[in-house]
């Protein structure tokens, strides 16, 4: 069997490997030029994230490279300590939630798949596939054109396989928030190293930690209308974080802030799968970053196709297995991370029941019990 996977984000990669472990011959298309080193902020992979890779020998490799965070204190913009949650649950060998630049998450699961025989090519970007029954053929912008036994969506948010499967498939939803980040070096900041402290500010939500050797990674969610971009995001900031306790405002000053870019997730979907092809990570369920769980999710689907395939008798069988087991635990997610991501957008009114009600909601999800269903979830080939 050959499978065409559309797509080299950190599904792409890691849905190839997963297949090659079973047999599966995998070639990865890519629709930009070059590859995304250098692309993004950073990000978390959860536990399970790493639990996932681990299953594919890449972990250690992402762990190397990324700051344990397994901690998260929760601050309201007037200064007070809201409380602290777990950001993961800690794996029987001790392994806690990572932030790592996703620039170098990406280059790991690259170069593990390229180094296990993955073929990518870049410059693909896909405009349509055939279906014939016995296989699928996958058109690309540039007149070329690919086949194999199914095709697997890796691309994203906005998954063009998705439009092309089903052009009547909900399309992403806006969150209300534009997302910003950078890491400052030599900070200043004091803070303990490996903890996110997250600031519920008045107009605006902030994260940051800091590093062992003094870095302050940040990101900010910045309510806003979709399409209304300023001409100064780092303006934008430093007046929405103005009147806030925190350092905010000074890790925004001291350095460069890039363009916000719109946070979108996904409702559920009608369906995954149709004929050979099957969509995957956030072309089938995009979170919101608030739970931090979009790598780790896209990881563990990588690795429960790899098996349906391997499994069932027949591509069919596999793809309504996959989605089966897959569904629920994945729209439980999103719709988790949306709730968190509502709060962060809180108008006056809703931002005064919010700082209430989070202590005592803090103090009811600080359990490892009230996270074991997302931090605890295991798969396997």
């Amino acid at each position: 069997m050959k499978a065409l996977i559309v797509g080299c984000g950190i599904g792409g990669p890691a849905t190839a490997m997963a297949l090659r472990n079973v047999g599966v011959d995998a070639e990865i298309f890519e629709a930009y030029p070059e590859s995304a080193e250098g692309v993004g902020a950073f990000l978390n992979v959860a536990s399970n994230g790493l639990d996932a890779l681990r299953v594919l020998g890449a972990h250690r490799q992402v762990m190397a490279a990324g700051v344990p965070t397994p901690h998260m204190v929760m601050w309201s913009g007037t200064g007070k300590r809201l409380g602290q949650v777990a950001n993961g649950l800690a794996l029987d060998d001790g392994t806690v939630s990572h932030t790592i630049l996703r620039s170098d998450l990406y280059r790991i699961v690259r170069d593990e798949a390229l180094a296990q025989g993955v073929a990518i090519t870049y410059g693909k970007r896909l405009v349509g596939f055939d279906d014939t029954g016995d296989q699928v053929v996958a058109h690309f912008e540039d007149g070329t054109q690919a086949a194999g036994d199914i095709l697997v969506a890796a691309d994203g948010v906005h998954s063009r396989t998705r439009a092309l499967l089903d052009p009547g498939a909900p399309r992403p939803r806006y969150s209300g928030l534009y997302s910003l980040g950078g890491i400052v070096r030599n900070s200043g900041v004091t803070g303990t190293p490996g903890v996110y402290n997250m600031i519920f500010g008045k107009r605006a939500f902030f994260g940051y930690t800091v590093t062992h050797g003094g870095d302050a990674w940040w990101f900010a969610n910045l309510p806003r209308e979709l399409g209304d971009v300023p001409a100064d995001w780092k303006a934008a900031l430093l007046e929405a974080f103005a009147d806030d306790a925190g350092p905010a405002t000074e890790l925004i000053r001291r350095g460069p802030v890039g363009d916000g870019l719109p946070v979108h997730d996904l409702p559920p979907l009608p369906a995954w799968h149709r004929g050979r092809v099957v969509l995957t990570g956030d072309a089938a369920h995009a979170t919101s970053p608030s739970a931090g769980q979009g790598a780790s999710l896209a990881i563990e689907d990588a690795i429960v196709l790899a098996r349906c395939l391997r499994d069932a008798s027949g591509h069919r069988e596999a793809f309504e297995r996959f989605e089966a087991e897959r569904r629920g635990r994945v729209e439980r997610v999103v719709a988790y991370s949306r709730t968190i991501s509502n709060g962060k957008a809180a108008g006056p009114v809703a931002r005064v029941f919010r700082d209430l009600a989070l202590p005592f909601f803090l103090k009811k999800t600080a359990s490892q019990e009230s996270l074991a269903w997302m931090y605890r979830h295991h798969v396997a080939l």
